[in-house]
């Protein structure tokens, strides 16, 4: 496959799943600023966003004031922040548009109608109240985009790319929002019993990742506690949108694209040495070592296995 192909596809995947994980964490914040509570006053459930987006520093730049309309319009729909989901939208369709031979009808078809009806959309039109179904319908968009992908495309060298850029984006956005919060998830937080705001946080953690009721099915006593809140989106497997399940598909992936091609790249052996590390550590490793500094070091590690997979197979 031609780089630039590989390129497309990988990046294609990586933008619609960051398209869907922005919407998902307004979705977080908007739902938990509805609910009095210790931080609400100052806006942190929004900056809460900004900072677990990586936009931050563009929103201060921009806009300055923190307020939810100027928050909302530049996750949304600002052409100059590079994670809004206009951007990711457009970006994703375009790569999408440069392999259209490549891909399947239906997977097209899902993509470019998101992007057409969205470009329709008048930002001035989404108010506070409208928000949260504009947002369930992005998200929305996200999952027939995925459907889509899961089940038209051919399972050879450019699934597998799609599934790397799927999977490497959506584990840097947990490790991003863990990190954001890392303090709160301290095993002291459980000692102490969690203080109102604590809990209040562990809840927009879990919902910024769609993880509150399944975290409930995963704890059958279904309190919040912050040593079982960290392990569930770090090592439990099953948790769709846990490091370990990233890393787990990514791992069978790049052994499948390995067989592809008859030989193992750098970069694969790097993606499968971090799947390894992930299944042979545990909580309490972590937590002795330092979560902030897991989760530093996770999010260079999931970089770099991008940057070394861009080298590999010449998406430069």
């Amino acid at each position: 496959m031609l780089g630039r192909t590989a390129s497309s596809l990988f990046w294609m995947s990586r933008y619609q799943e960051r398209a869907q994980n922005t919407a998902k964490l307004l979705q977080a914040a908007y739902r938990t600023a509805m609910v009095t509570h210790t931080g609400q006053a100052n806006g942190e459930n929004w900056r809460f966003a900004l900072a677990s987006s990586g936009s931050e520093f563009g929103f201060t730049e921009k806009v300055g004031e923190l307020t939810p309309r100027g928050v909302i319009s530049y996750m949304v729909f600002d052409k100059t922040n590079p994670s809004s989901v206009r951007v990711c939208l457009e970006t994703a369709r375009n790569n999408a548009r440069a392999v259209r031979t490549g891909i399947t009808a239906e997977l097209w078809e899902a993509i470019n109608t998101t992007w057409i009806e969205f470009a329709d959309v008048n930002p001035q039109s989404i108010t506070q109240e409208r928000l949260p179904d504009f947002l369930a319908w992005i998200s929305q968009r996200s999952h027939l985009f995925r459907g889509a992908l899961l089940n038209t495309i051919l399972r050879d060298d450019g699934y597998y790319f799609s599934q790397l850029g799927n999977f490497v984006e959506r584990a840097e956005n947990t490790a991003r929002i863990l990190d954001t919060q890392y303090w709160v998830l301290l095993p002291d937080n459980d000692v102490a019993g969690g203080a109102s705001g604590e809990r209040y946080q562990w809840i927009l953690i879990l919902r910024a990742l769609s993880g509150l009721r399944s975290y409930r099915f995963a704890y059958q006593d279904a309190k919040l506690k912050a040593g079982n809140i960290a392990t569930f989106l770090i090592l439990r497997e099953e948790m769709p949108r846990s490091l370990a399940h990233c890393y787990n598909w990514i791992d069978d992936t790049v052994e499948d694209l390995g067989e592809f091609y008859g030989a193992n790249q750098p970069s694969l052996e790097m993606g499968s040495r971090i799947w390894k590390d992930l299944k042979s550590t545990d909580m309490d490793a972590i937590y002795n070592n330092g979560l902030h500094e897991f989760l530093t070091d996770f999010i260079g590690r999931n970089n770099a296995f991008a940057h070394q997979l861009s080298i590999d197979y010449n998406f430069a």
